[in-house]
């Protein structure tokens, strides 16, 4: 039975949509074509009607989990969002969770096109305007976007610190609330 266009379109986007929560999951090397099909709900053999090679999706599934990040964030005031970011709930859902944190490591290993989707969607969040978020307007070389920069490295980092200790240590709570706590205090005026 031949497909409709849109329906063709809305199946490729749900495998992306499927990719982009298994990818921060398990990784790029943890989740292979078949598997990654069968969560979606299709056969294997349809993969390249949709897709070149699994970079090619590995690159658009970036792009979609940097966009849903986004959209998170874009729901929240940047006090509300870091605390929500670096809380135990969000370190235990790698999958719903942030592309960033779950798969910067693994995109620094692979090819062009998923470290251009990254740098594409790290760019877009810190060149967000957010007026209330109390940093100067982001600019190409400026104080606002120096401090956006280090807040994301230093909630992202904590984060994937927090996620490589085991869910039962003191240690991955302690570097969630530390860090919280500094950032949080650095956004409030002085």
């Amino acid at each position: 039975m031949k497909v409709s266009k849109a329906q063709a379109q809305a199946n490729r986007a749900h495998i992306v949509e499927t990719a982009a929560s298994l990818f921060r999951e398990r990784g790029y090397d943890g989740v292979g074509v078949a598997d990654l099909m069968a969560a979606a709900g299709f056969t294997h053999g349809g993969f390249y009607k949709h897709f070149g090679s699994k970079t090619d999706l590995m690159a658009e599934a970036a792009s979609c989990g940097l966009a849903q990040s986004a959209e998170v964030a874009a729901g929240m005031d940047l006090a509300g969002f870091l605390t929500y970011y670096l809380s135990r709930q969000h370190r235990d859902t790698p999958g719903d969770g942030c592309t960033m944190a779950a798969l910067c490591a693994d995109a620094s290993r692979q090819p062009e096109s998923v470290k251009a989707a990254f740098a594409a969607g790290i760019e877009a969040q810190l060149s967000r305007p957010d007026p209330q978020d109390g940093l100067p307007e982001a600019g190409a070389d400026d104080e606002g976007r120096a401090r956006r920069i280090a807040l994301m490295a230093q909630a992202v980092g904590a984060l994937v610190l927090s996620r490589s200790c085991p869910d039962d240590a003191p240690l991955a709570d302690e570097i969630l609330d530390v860090c919280r706590a500094d950032v949080l205090a650095r956004l409030s005026p002085e």
